[in-house]
């Protein structure tokens, strides 16, 4: 089947929102994200694109009969525990399809509720390959960890010229313990060696964790974490003079983390999907709609910076449009079906599905913060095929 190219043009993104008509028929779009939690941050941030892409489009012809679109809210928690429950609420919903979520371990435990009801759901950031092995029901927009370990192996070794690097993850976390794996299998393939340490989950204190790396003699502190210990390990590098690059992948790339590293000496590098400046019609239109709305503002860090998993939010919402469009109808089985023939030019880039559901992706932003100005600055586009 050829696959089907839905252009989305994003040309007036700040155009008026008219009223809609009260009888309009209504399609629910499920947000599967924590708002609360180690990865709430994270989560609302993510949510925050997909809000922005329902201002920008809140209606969506389906058969020819054109829908409001409902965005239906479910708080996994950032916990696994919580996870299940919240991926009741929108199937006892009727979703049509869902997005998310920000967080691996919380989109694999909500996964079988979902595959259950027949409603698909495409992944935004969560990038554990686990979270579409073997599922039918499971797409994403963002690209894998196998591949994102790829990048930051590669440019670890020969672009910082590491030897040696350590590696903390929390215990349990398919995220954390997913991406050093892979880390650890292709830094090594490339002649690196690799020291790896787990924390217990609600751990506060990263001191002797700062300190093992620095008696081991590692060239790198690799913690792809969540924002709340990511900040927390860089204010406590900071306090004790740390002068070890921190590395991190996708989960670090917020405003939160780049403030947490304002004013210290602390180096931070990362890989994530996007980078702001890339598209500035997306940028001045996000940014305009978070300025003009303080609960966004708040959700957002505090300020109008263009986190990552924010844009990947409004690039999922075009897809399921685009999915909705394929299917001709509501019905999410329909809507399933219709997911592996889609696809679309978004704000980060062509957006199409392999065979497992994955997105085809082929490159990775690599960037690092300013410490004076707490903002984030472009390194490279690292490509591997």
């Amino acid at each position: 089947m050829k696959k089907m190219l839905a252009l989305i043009m994003i040309l007036a993104l700040m155009a008026p929102v008219f009223a809609l008509a009260d009888d309009m028929p209504v399609v629910k779009i499920g947000v599967y994200e924590p708002a609360s939690g180690d990865s709430g941050a994270g989560g609302k941030q993510e949510a925050l694109g997909v809000q922005y892409a329902n201002v920008v489009t809140p209606t969506v012809v389906i058969g020819g009969v054109e829908y409001k679109v409902e965005l239906v809210p479910a708080d996994n928690g950032s916990s696994t525990d919580k996870a299940p429950s919240a991926a009741q609420k929108l199937v006892s919903e009727n979703v049509s399809v869902a997005l998310g979520s920000y967080g691996s371990s919380v989109s694999i435990a909500g996964s079988q509720y979902f595959a259950d009801a027949k409603i698909p759901v495409i992944g935004l950031t969560c990038t554990n390959p686990q979270v579409t092995a073997g599922n039918s029901h499971y797409f994403r927009v963002c690209f894998l960890d196998d591949f994102q370990a790829t990048v930051l192996a590669n440019y670890v070794s020969k672009t910082l010229g590491a030897n040696m690097v350590y590696c903390l993850g929390e215990l349990g976390n398919d995220y954390d313990q997913g991406l050093i794996a892979f880390f650890t299998q292709q830094f090594e393939a490339l002649g690196g060696s690799v020291i790896k340490e787990d924390f217990p989950t609600n751990t506060a204190d990263f001191t002797s964790y700062l300190t093992n790396a620095a008696m081991y003699g590692a060239d790198i502190f690799f913690c792809p974490v969540s924002i709340a210990y990511s900040t927390q390990i860089i204010q406590q590098a900071a306090a004790q003079g740390f002068e070890i690059s921190i590395l991190g992948g996708d989960t670090l790339d917020s405003n939160v983390v780049a403030e947490a590293a304002k004013g210290t000496n602390v180096s931070v590098v990362i890989t994530t999907f996007y980078q702001e400046g890339a598209n500035e019609e997306f940028d001045s239109g996000f940014k305009a709609w978070l300025n003009s709305d303080s609960e966004a503002l708040t959700n957002n860090g505090g300020n109008d910076m263009v986190s990552a998993v924010s844009v990947m939010g409004y690039d999922g919402y075009y897809m399921a449009l685009a999915a909705l469009q394929a299917a001709g109808s509501p019905d999410s089985a329909a809507v399933m079906a219709a997911l592996p023939s889609v696809a679309i030019d978004g704000v980060s880039g062509h957006i199409a599905f392999d065979e497992k559901g994955d997105a085809i992706r082929t490159s990775a932003f690599v960037k690092t913060i300013n410490n004076e100005t707490g903002e984030w600055i472009f390194v490279t586009e690292q490509t591997v095929e």
